[in-house]
């Protein structure tokens, strides 16, 4: 329906249809209660009902997960089926997805670089092509697959985060389009780094950037690979964290051939995002010592709402750091910061180090060797204004 007001034959002729069909001041305060799908469906009854609907998709500016952990009862990854149920209850539209998933479970045995059009059945059994399905067409998709999932269950900031070192678990960190904030993605192999890709991605020539996650996969195999992507960015005032994968998908389906290397991930830019980070060294063996580190990120005074945590830790660290313990890195995190999600993974390698603001919103600096590690954690904050 076209026209200004809903029919009487939608709302009826009382006077709370009239309200609803000519008031927008109440139609938009109802349609903020409205999760995004449904949002969608009910712009199309009338053009009021669809301009309260634009203006309270445009309010809808905070990010939010969608995570899962366990042994699924069905076929598919547990995450796949959490996503398919809540993404119908979320109150935002989702520009971008960080996807984070178990690689043992992820099944990406059907997952190959073809230009044929696939067949329904093959379609379905594809967990990456299912992802795909699940979120907008025009979202821009990147995900990895690691040995081990941090997450923080969905639905509260302050729930206890947990380190699932092994086992079924993964998340889906959603973001809408945020005034004052460009989120790029980037898929680069030794097809398609170039000067002219990472200025399209925003990681040079980009005086607004101040955040990137960067995930590598088999860079083992490419000696510089992965610092010709880093030295550009470790002299500058910029955050960058992430680690080493087992595997890796974006919407550049393009790149890379099976069993080549490359590295995923999301740039931040605008003057609204901050960021800092603290590596936990190899050293650092207890919960005391642990908790003392990633206290260091309270130097950086980053506000907590609307603030995302990430933990990028080594497969060797975990419970083998703690004399068994468990969880005590994801304990420390949020015992110092009580309100603030904590996502991540236990990874081959990390990327990153203390980056703490200084004076005038500056980070600390190092080299692009001084950001790889192993044996370590790399614990940071990014916040999104």
């Amino acid at each position: 329906m076209d026209g200004d007001a809903a029919s009487p034959n939608i709302l009826g002729e009382s006077k709370a249809g009239y309200i609803l069909s000519n008031v927008a001041e109440v139609v938009e305060r109802i349609l903020t209660f409205v999760p995004t799908k449904n949002l969608l469906r009910i712009a199309s009854v009338c053009r009021l009902w669809r301009n309260c609907a634009r203006r309270v998709l445009r309010t809808q500016q905070k990010l939010t997960w969608l995570s899962a952990s366990g042994s699924s009862i069905y076929e598919e990854h547990v995450l796949l089926k959490t996503m398919a149920e809540d993404l119908e209850k979320i109150y935002l539209l989702p520009q971008t997805a960080l996807l984070m998933v178990d690689g043992e479970k992820f099944n990406w045995s059907s997952y190959r670089h073809k230009k044929a059009r696939k067949c329904e059945d093959e379609v379905e059994s594809d967990p990456v092509e299912r992802l795909r399905r699940l979120l907008p067409s025009t979202c821009d998709v990147v995900g990895v697959a690691t040995s081990g999932i941090v997450v923080t269950p969905s639905g509260s900031p302050s729930s206890p985060p947990e380190e699932h070192e092994d086992g079924e678990a993964g998340f889906s960190l959603l973001f809408p389009a945020m005034d004052g904030v460009t989120i790029r993605p980037f898929h680069f192999c030794k097809k398609t780094l170039s000067d002219s890709a990472l200025e399209e991605a925003g990681l040079i020539n980009n005086p607004d950037l101040k955040v990137v996650l960067m995930f590598d996969y088999e860079t083992w195999k490419a000696g510089s690979f992965l610092n010709k992507l880093l030295e550009p960015l470790s002299q500058n005032n910029v955050l960058i964290v992430g680690g080493q994968v087992e595997r890796a998908f974006s919407n550049n389906t393009a790149c890379c051939s099976p069993g080549s290397f490359g590295a995923v991930g999301l740039t931040f830019s605008g003057s609204k995002i901050q960021g800092a980070s603290v590596l936990v060294d190899q050293d650092v063996s207890t919960p005391k010592a642990a908790e003392a580190t990633i206290q260091r990120l309270k130097a950086a005074n980053i506000p907590e709402k609307n603030t995302m945590g990430f933990m990028f830790a080594c497969v060797g660290r975990g419970h083998n750091s703690y004399n068994n313990q468990r969880n005590v890195e994801a304990n420390a995190f949020r015992k110092i910061f009580s309100n603030i999600p904590l996502l991540g993974f236990f990874g081959n390698g990390e990327i990153g180090c203390d980056r703490i603001v200084k004076e005038n919103y500056t980070l600390s600096e190092t080299d692009a060797d001084g950001l790889q590690h192993s044996f370590t954690t790399v614990m940071s904050l990014v916040h999104f204004g």
